[in-house]
Parts: C-alpha cells; sequence; structure tokens
C-alpha cells in the first residue's frame, strides 16, 4: 500500500488531482480548470479505474469524484475506500442528482453541487490542498 501525501506546497514534487467523472465534456472541463490553476491532474471514468490508479500511483494528492457513475464502485463507495486506506487523502465530492443534505452523502466529506463554476471548483481544491 502506497502512502499517499498532500502536500501541495512541495512544488518539486507536484501533486496530482485526480478527477473520477463518467461524463467526459464534464471531465475534460474539470481537468481544463485544474491545469489551468497550476495543478497537475489525471481524470478517469470509474471509481474502479480510479481505485486501480491510486494503488499504482504515490503522487495523487486529492480526490475530486462525482457520486452518480457506472462500474462496481460508485463515488460514495470510492470515497468510504479512499477513506479507509488512504485517510489523510482530502476527498471532494461532487453531484448534479444528490444535494449536500441528501442523507447518502456523507456530511463530513466536501460537496460541490453540479452545475458548478471552475473557479468554485479551484476555490474547494485551494481549501482543501493547504
Amino acid at each position: 500500500m502506497h502512502e499517499i501525501r498532500h502536500d501541495f506546497e512541495d512544488h518539486d514534487s507536484k501533486r496530482v488531482i485526480l478527477v473520477v467523472e463518467d461524463e467526459l465534456f464534464v471531465r475534460l472541463m474539470a481537468i481544463d480548470a485544474i491545469e489551468d490553476a497550476g495543478y497537475g491532474v489525471v481524470g478517469v471514468e470509474t471509481g474502479d479505474e480510479a481505485l486501480t490508479l491510486l494503488d499504482s500511483r504515490d503522487d495523487i494528492g486529492l480526490l475530486f469524484t462525482d457520486i452518480k457513475m457506472p462500474g462496481e464502485v460508485d463515488g460514495l463507495q470510492l470515497a468510504a475506500r479512499v477513506r479507509a486506506r488512504w485517510p489523510r487523502l482530502p476527498i471532494l465530492l461532487t453531484s448534479g442528482h444528490l444535494y449536500h443534505g441528501d442523507a447518502s452523502v456523507p456530511a463530513t466529506i466536501p460537496f460541490l453541487q453540479k452545475p458548478y463554476r471552475a473557479g468554485a471548483l479551484i476555490a474547494e481544491i485551494s481549501r482543501l490542498s493547504s
């Protein structure tokens, strides 16, 4: 198991943000906004792919995931597994179908409602990575 750090301030080994989003257009928009803000970023389509990537890399500094996704692992299951295996890794959830007050959305994990603006996404990433 890899130890995942989230010290974005270490510019020599820039931390990478993992975007997990099944809608291609939304994923590309998030990736562009994050890159434009100066962060490293990688995007995947499913929670299953995210877990595989997290197992193989030690430079992921923040997980930004949609909740409703196809595959074996949705965003809530992904967040729970990440919390269990990498408890220090910041997580940011998003959804256009669920709301922060919904019982299924953990109140302890930051949430960004879709549709979101790039500025709001970057503000949350900055807040979580400091």
